[in-house]
């Protein structure tokens, strides 16, 4: 018998309800925000995270899909922010407006050692603005997150909240950090060592709890930010505050990508253990011209779908019941007359399905309570005889005998 890879999981029909109402909701909210939906494909050259995300990140030396044909070398999409901006390159969307406001939904791979939370085949639900420096687009991206969280009906995250400047003061962050970690590098994990030497920044975002136990001891203040970027970042909290909307400034957080600058941002839930963060963005803003674009301001931000689903489940929230009908007929006649009542009623939108395995009331209505319906409809050849159906509620228990000819009237009103 096969098996599903590690690290890989079966969405199964009792679960796929609250996936769907979840990307429901989303595409609600981006569609109130003026967002636009983009699907760039699964598979993308290589070469193209490893300019974006940087050589020495722990995805492209560790957890990227490569896949080998002939001479090019293809990676399945370990994250969703390159492939949106290749696509807004490639297709010249900067010629139609230098400003656009996307969101996407979809898979992504990284090979890496499945855990809670953590997965090889995971989803993220994101989106990205390119072509604005403003901070009004830092603040909006960061209330769009808390409000897609709001109406996902997550309560008790966080929102931690940092700059990372420029790309000078970015370059005099990562040297304060050497500076003050040089006379520590024995206490650090393995990873961290090699981190000190290729990309020192990522030491801030290892979960290792010795490294983070150094990382607490230091006598360190973050990020020291030139003029224009302190101004940017007091904008945004500014604005953020105006929206009375909670964060924390949090100097250490840096998000390891190499792209980001300016205004970074981590959204944790407490629920999730060590792997406890919902979703996370930034500033790019140097990320378009260095793959080809025009010069373009850009941030974005990316939910893992499985990471929400556990948030709300850890909350107490359930699947919600179908708005089904489920008909049962008893007897070859009643069966005949009932698919045209299906028919009937899918032509009027009204979501229905029937007892296919010739089943005893008792059983068909165990079929129908499994089913989440909340009505049944029964015709049987009393029924038949009077061209009525019998309606149950099935919260209520309630049965009543409607005349056939009102029943999508009766259903419409239910």
């Amino acid at each position: 018998m096969f098996k599903k890879i590690p690290g890989t999981k079966d969405i199964l029909p009792d679960e796929i309800n609250q996936w769907q109402e979840i990307e429901a909701v989303a595409r609600k909210i981006f569609s109130l925000y003026n967002y636009t939906e983009i699907r760039p494909p699964l598979i993308e050259e290589a070469a193209l995270f490893n300019r974006s995300l940087g050589e020495s990140t722990e995805i492209v030396q560790k957890q990227m899909f490569l896949v080998k044909n002939k001479e090019d070398l293809y990676a399945l999409r370990p994250e969703g922010t390159a492939s949106v901006v290749r696509a807004y390159i490639e297709n010249n969307l900067d010629k139609k407006g230098l400003f656009v406001k996307l969101y996407y939904t979809g898979p992504m791979f990284r090979l890496e050692r499945p855990q809670k939370g953590r997965l090889r085949q995971f989803h993220h639900l994101g989106c990205e603005v390119i072509g604005s420096t403003e901070p009004s687009v830092d603040i909006e991206i960061i209330s769009l997150a808390d409000n897609l969280l709001k109406n996902f009906g997550i309560e008790g995250y966080k929102i931690k909240l940092n700059s990372l400047g420029c790309a000078k003061d970015k370059a005099s962050l990562a040297e304060g950090l050497r500076k003050n970690l040089k006379n520590k590098i024995d206490k650090l994990c393995d990873d961290c060592k090699a981190r000190f030497e290729k990309n020192i920044l990522r030491v801030l975002d290892c979960k290792n709890e010795a490294c983070q136990e150094v990382v607490r001891s230091l006598d360190w203040k973050g990020a020291v930010l030139c003029p224009e970027c302190d101004a940017h970042f007091k904008k945004v909290r500014e604005g953020l505050d105006a929206l009375n909307l909670n964060y924390e400034v949090t100097p250490y957080l840096v998000r390891g990508l190499d792209y980001y600058t300016g205004t970074v941002f981590e959204i944790t839930h407490s629920a999730l253990g060590s792997q406890d963060a919902l979703g996370a963005g930034g500033r790019y803003d140097n990320l378009v011209a260095q793959l080809g674009g025009p010069k373009a301001g850009a941030i974005g931000f990316a939910f893992g779908m499985e990471r929400l689903l556990l948030a709300t489940r850890t909350q107490g929230h359930k699947d919600t019941s179908k708005n089904l009908v489920y008909l049962i007929t008893l007897g070859e006649e009643a069966k005949k007359s009932g698919l045209k009542l299906l028919d009937e009623l899918r032509k009027e939108a009204i979501a229905c399905d029937m007892d296919h395995e010739n089943k005893s009331l008792k059983g068909a209505m165990r079929s129908a309570n499994d089913a989440k319906a909340g009505y049944v409809l029964i015709i049987g050849e009393d029924e038949l005889k009077k061209n009525t159906v019998a309606l149950k509620d099935m919260a209520s228990g309630e049965q009543k005998e409607i005349q056939r000819n009102d029943l999508i009237t009766e259903l419409k009103k239910e």
